[in-house]
């Protein structure tokens, strides 16, 4: 299974026992359909709307498991109001309208559930009264706004290849005269470049990165296998195609991985760290993949660089070159209108290309 999944099977486990029963009977309805990743974070949205349902008197519990079923069916419009407000506003990690539409549609879901599908003994349903079917949850996501967020924080035409010299040779020159982080540069360096190289070759996922295998490669096709974000198929592994430019560094990182990372046979995976105190290599983190970016981004001189960016870089630079349709299935995007970001991004890039005269 998808290691990132198994982490966040084990948190869902340790959490659900936590919840109420009927957020615990929705959950295992939803488990078929949905990834272990995509029911904590419905886990973690209830565990906030309980906790403020208590700290506001609008259920009467010791715990959050004991908030009966009835307490929801007594919520007015106007704490639903307030819930969005104290989100909104709250002083410490407010969060952004975008981040308050998931979580109440996350809520819009369980009731949904409770009022709509799940029943009792007497085939009544669970939730008599659902408040959340009055609340309107206004679509704030739009391609066109994401562009303009990410517009001049890429990685454009030439910039892919000065950041990917920069990771193969520029750092070490910056850093010189700090001989911990020159040590750590040299150690590292062919795996750090061969991790940034495959990303703004082929636009995956830090979590499809985290996951890859050894034997999820295919150097011949240019094919790396992996888990798609929203597939809960584990017997299946979508093959993604990288460029030619990728193989190069994957096959530098390959002569040396297992003497310069001490693998064990039995540790199958590709991108491989010491952890200190430890001898033998294991697994890198996504965390400790995302702080690698971010150091060599912040030498560079570009600090807003991220792994998702230097994904966003591959995709603006790959639909430059092919239609939306192949940009998406490429990408793994479930809806074609997540991948017109970049349609939207590509814009002033081809406006500037058509007015550029030769000298």
């Amino acid at each position: 299974m998808n290691v990132l999944k198994v982490k966040d099977r084990q948190e869902l486990d340790k959490k659900l026992p936590l919840m109420p029963w009927y957020v615990e009977k929705f959950i295992n309805y939803k488990l078929p359909d949905l990834s272990p990743s995509s029911l904590l974070e419905y886990l973690r949205d209830y565990e906030m709307f309980f906790s403020w349902l208590l700290a506001e008197g609008l259920a009467q519990a010791d715990s959050l498991k004991e908030i009966p079923i009835e307490a929801l069916e007594k919520l007015h419009m106007e704490s639903i109001d307030n819930f969005r407000m104290f989100l909104l506003t709250r002083k410490t990690n407010a969060n952004s309208k975008t981040t308050v539409a998931r979580k109440l549609s996350s809520l819009r879901s369980l009731f949904h559930y409770l009022s709509q599908i799940a029943e009792d003994e007497n085939f009544y349903p669970l939730l008599k009264r659902n408040v959340m079917a009055k609340v309107e949850i206004k679509r704030v996501y739009k391609p066109k706004d994401t562009a303009a967020k990410l517009e001049g924080k890429l990685l454009q035409d030439n910039e892919i290849r000065e950041f990917l010299q920069y990771v193969r040779i520029g750092y070490g020159a910056d850093v010189s005269n700090n001989k911990q982080a020159l040590y750590s540069y040299h150690k590292n360096r062919i795996r750090d470049c061969c991790i940034v190289s495959l990303i703004l070759n082929s636009g995956l996922r830090v979590s499809e990165v985290v996951n890859l295998n050894i034997d999820d490669l295919d150097m011949k096709k240019h094919l790396a296998h992996v888990y798609r974000k929203g597939k809960n198929d584990e017997s299946f592994k979508t093959p993604v195609y990288f460029r030619q430019e990728a193989v190069r560094d994957l096959t530098r990182y390959l002569e040396l991985r297992s003497v310069q990372y001490k693998a064990p046979k039995k540790e199958k995976a590709l991108f491989l760290a010491i952890a200190n105190g430890k001898q033998e290599g294991e697994r890198m983190t996504k965390r400790a993949i995302q702080e690698m970016v971010i150091k060599y981004a912040k030498r560079f001189g570009k600090p807003y660089l991220s792994v998702h960016k230097l994904r966003h870089s591959f995709a603006t630079d790959y639909y430059m070159r092919n239609d939306l349709y192949k940009t998406q299935e490429q990408l793994g995007h479930a809806s074609p209108e997540t991948t017109q970001i970049y349609a939207h991004l590509t814009d002033k890039t081809m406006a500037e290309a058509i007015d550029k005269r030769k000298k």
